[in-house]
């Protein structure tokens, strides 16, 4: 990993209810395209389900205007879906 606009997220794979290990290899740091990730925390069905949701407009998106989400875009998208729960 070399360069000035490089960067790195960590994330664990442990999924725990309280102090109890559920699974081991559950996945936080989803792929939306080649350029765009999105670590999700919090509830295991909240994260699965709200990452459906944002690839499914991603890919709506990709047919629309026929290039991938800027990443700009993709903040926005995401803040509004999360403030529609408010």
């Amino acid at each position: 990993m070399v360069g000035k606009n490089c960067f790195a997220i960590a994330s664990d794979y442990r999924l725990s209810v309280q102090l109890q290990t559920v699974a081991i290899d559950f996945q936080r740091a989803f792929k939306i395209h080649d350029k765009l990730y999105i670590s999700l925390s919090g509830l295991a069905t909240d994260a699965q389900t709200l990452y459906q949701q944002l690839l499914f407009k991603h890919k709506l998106y990709q047919l629309r205007e026929e290039c991938d989400m800027k990443p700009e875009t993709f903040t926005s998208l995401v803040s509004s879906m999360l403030y529609e729960k408010r």
